[in-house]
C-alpha cells in the first residue's frame, strides 16, 4: 500500500477518533495505536504512563478516488479542539494531544495550509503538531472497533 493512501492522526482518545473517521465515505480501513514516540511496541499501559512520548493515533487507509486526504485533514479540525494542549476533554497526558502525521512532502504542505486555513475558526492559537509520521504500532485487538463492540459514546463530536 502506497503511503499516499494513508493518513495518520492524533485528536485525542483514539476510539471516538476512530469510530468518526469509520463513517467518512471512502474511508478503507482506520487503525487505533500508538505514534510519535521513543518506546519500541507500547502497550496501552504503557502509554497511559505519559512516559513514552507516544499519542493515542489512528491510522487510516483511504481511497483517494472517493476522499481526498485535504477533505480527511479538514474533517480533522473540525472533530476535535485542537487548540487544547496535551488533552481533549477529561482526557488528560502528552497521548491526548493534537497532531498530524504526515508520510509524503504533499501531506506535509496539504497539512500545514489546511492548519492556516482553520485558525479563523478558533480564537485560541492551534496546538496542533505537524511532524513525519514515525513508526505506528497498531493498540492491541481489544481497542479496535472499540465503540462499535460497546455502542458507547465519546467527547469527540464534530463541530
Amino acid at each position: 500500500m502506497s503511503t499516499e493512501n494513508i493518513a495518520t492522526f492524533a485528536a485525542g482518545c483514539f476510539w471516538g477518533v476512530e469510530a468518526m473517521y469509520r463513517q467518512l465515505p471512502g474511508v478503507i480501513d482506520a487503525a487505533a495505536g500508538y505514534t510519535g514516540g521513543r518506546t519500541a511496541n507500547p502497550t496501552y499501559e504503557d502509554v497511559c504512563t505519559d512516559k513514552t512520548g507516544h499519542a493515542e493515533a489512528l491510522r487510516v487507509v483511504f481511497d483517494p478516488k472517493r476522499i481526498s486526504y485535504d477533505e480527511l485533514v479538514d474533517f480533522f479540525w473540525k472533530m476535535h479542539d485542537p487548540t487544547q494542549v496535551n488533552r481533549q476533554g477529561p482526557d488528560v497526558g502528552t497521548q491526548y494531544r493534537s497532531a498530524i502525521f504526515y508520510h509524503t512532502p504533499e501531506q506535509q504542505r496539504i497539512a500545514i495550509a489546511s492548519r492556516e486555513r482553520a485558525q479563523a475558526q478558533f480564537s485560541e492559537p492551534i496546538a496542533t503538531e505537524i511532524v513525519a509520521a514515525p513508526t505506528f504500532y497498531p493498540a492491541e485487538a481489544y481497542h479496535q472497533r472499540y465503540f462499535e463492540r460497546h455502542e458507547i459514546a465519546c467527547h469527540v463530536v464534530p463541530r
